[in-house]
């Protein structure tokens, strides 16, 4: 094409946006033919901001759904969209919209919920027996044998909630959770008044040079003469045999950066970071990699952000973390908001944890005024261990973690555990019953024989096992097993003390206060004294581990004694 022709359609097009007020971009779409019609305020993401007002994105999935992002990255689908009554309707993917509404924070956004409904205050609760209030099926076990999730209003029978039941969770300012049950659909709407004027009026409605809001008539536009539309016709002919190769490689590149946009963190500016962070004032914690600052998202989101060392390493562990966690969604793993790679700058963005590590829970100082009971314990034990069965288990591919410690364990507002920090986590896929490693990685005291020696056996998932089992132990004992400030190294090692307590008949009393304690603390550490056998093979698999410590404690049995020889 002569370049003369070029700039001759570019500066038609230049035109038609100037004094078309580029209508033409902002026509109305859908994701599918019978779906909703996506129109002002609403516009998809391929459409230029002044389409659609600011929170009012709509995005496509493979399947041509249509998908609306609430804030906290809640993604529903769009059912119908009412643009005379500004209603929206959305359904839950998973059919199970009780799951998200703690996370549904509507102050601060354009949509409320429409109050066909009381709106109340619940609470939910997990019960092991049947209980005459509203079940939610779809977060109790299915075989109505195990547990029973239900909710409760506040104003009416929390007082008299049965002692079995545990709460999880309080949903605030939402109608009866019992009106997605059938039809799973969440009804939304949305202010502008002057929108609505213009679809009462048959007009349409859209965004002014100055960002106010105007109606204007459906036919108005600009009609290109023959000339022009043989123009447009031949400039976009020449764009699409334009440099074939470069177009692919675009192509690639926006199929990546969708896919990065759905499924994965988001990716920061070193500017964003220190906004977030309100210039690093909050620090919570350092380490090797790195330092802890608290940040905010929003006025009710926090977050931890770790700035990394940029002298450690070669950025392997950075890259691991964000592409190891960015795969993961479990109840029991931490989760990761965001990152930044800017430049030589790396920073990580996670989820807010108030109650600290786990770490801080197993000092002797700390277990003396601690207010857990040994109940919470075991659920917080329980909880670790299904996390890592989802690492080993729940995703594509098998993740081993090789740093399962107390420090690498976060705990929310309700104590729940949370495996975090993946900086030396390895991928394979689950048929793979070895991993080849060149050196060994993990933290003294908790890494597993074979990950020193294969002598001692082939590393696999059972190194994670390992160190799961000397985290139980530090639970039992409430004090670090390895610790560095200890001098005397003639000290009885505190594991093959519970060992020779357990197995001599004696009172591991001595580390609780009572009967029922005590039982569940010899249930800890019978547990952890078999994840730490020397072969892995000796080693149950997480998965048997979490049947042991879901069962009943006297009917375990006592592991070989690991002390005996500390050789293959």
């Amino acid at each position: 094409m002569d370049i003369c022709l070029e700039i001759l359609v570019i500066s038609y097009l230049l035109l038609f946006v100037a004094f078309g007020e580029g209508q033409n971009v902002c026509a109305k779409s859908r994701c599918e033919r019978q779906g909703p019609a996506i129109q002002f305020p609403f516009r998809v993401n391929s459409q230029p901001d002044d389409c659609g007002y600011l929170g009012f994105n709509l995005s496509c999935t493979d399947t041509n759904q249509t998908v609306l992002e609430l804030p906290i990255s809640v993604k529903l689908f769009v059912e119908e969209i009412n643009y005379t009554s500004q209603e929206i309707h959305l359904s839950d993917p998973d059919n199970c919209f009780p799951s998200h509404l703690r996370q549904l924070n509507f102050s601060s956004s354009s949509f409320q919920i429409i109050e066909d409904h009381h709106l109340s205050d619940y609470a939910l609760f997990n019960c092991s027996e049947e209980m005459g209030y509203y079940r939610i099926s779809c977060l109790s076990d299915p075989t109505y044998t195990n547990y029973h999730v239900y909710s409760v209003e506040y104003d009416r029978g929390i007082a008299n909630v049965s002692i079995s039941c545990k709460k999880m969770y309080n949903l605030l300012s939402i109608p009866d959770p019992r009106i997605f049950s059938d039809k799973n659909i969440l009804k939304l709407r949305w202010s502008g008044a002057v929108c609505r004027q213009c679809q009462l009026k048959g007009m349409k409605c859209g965004i002014k040079r100055n960002k106010s809001t105007e109606c204007f008539p459906k036919d108005k536009g600009i009609i290109l003469g023959p000339f022009v539309l043989l123009l447009a016709i031949f400039a976009l002919y020449r764009f699409y045999t334009y440099d074939k190769v470069e177009k692919e490689h675009q192509a690639k590149i926006e199929k990546f950066l969708e896919d990065y946009r759905n499924f994965k963190p988001t990716r920061y500016l070193y500017a964003d970071i220190k906004r977030i962070t309100n210039q690093f004032i909050e620090k919570l914690g350092e380490g090797a990699y790195g330092t802890v600052f608290k940040g905010r998202l929003s006025n009710e989101i926090y977050v931890a952000v770790k700035i990394l060392n940029t002298f450690k390493g070669n950025g392997e562990e950075f890259i691991t973390e964000v592409g190891t966690m960015g795969k993961i969604h479990h109840v029991n793993v931490v989760r990761l908001v965001g990152f930044c790679a800017d430049g030589f700058r790396r920073a990580l963005v996670y989820e807010f944890l108030p109650n600290d590590s786990l770490e801080k829970l197993t000092s002797s100082t700390a277990t003396k005024n601690c207010v857990l009971n040994w109940d919470k314990f075991q659920d917080i034990a329980l909880g670790i261990a299904k996390g890592i069965e989802y690492l080993h288990q729940g995703c594509d591919q098998r993740i081993l973690h090789f740093d399962i410690k107390p420090h690498n364990v976060l705990l929310d507002q309700n104590f729940n555990p949370k495996i975090s920090d993946f900086g030396l986590a390895k991928l394979c896929s689950k048929d793979q019953s070895a991993v080849s490693m060149t050196t060994a990685r993990g933290t003294l005291g908790y890494i597993a024989p074979e990950v020193f020696s294969r002598n001692f056996g082939n590393v696999s998932s059972k190194a994670d096992v390992y160190s799961f089992g000397i985290l139980l132990l530090e639970i039992v004992g409430g004090r670090k097993i390895v610790d560095a400030t200890i001098g005397n190294t003639s000290q009885v090692y505190f594991p093959e003390m519970i060992y020779n307590l357990l197995e001599q008949k004696g009172d591991i009393r001595i580390f609780v206060e009572n009967d029922g304690d005590a039982e569940i603390a010899k249930k800890l550490s019978i547990v952890g004294l078999w994840c730490i056998q020397w072969h892995p093979m000796d080693r149950p698999s997480i998965k048997n581990v979490v049947q042991m410590l879901e069962g009943e404690g006297d009917k375990l049995i006592m592991p070989p004694n690991p002390f005996a020889s500390t050789g293959p």
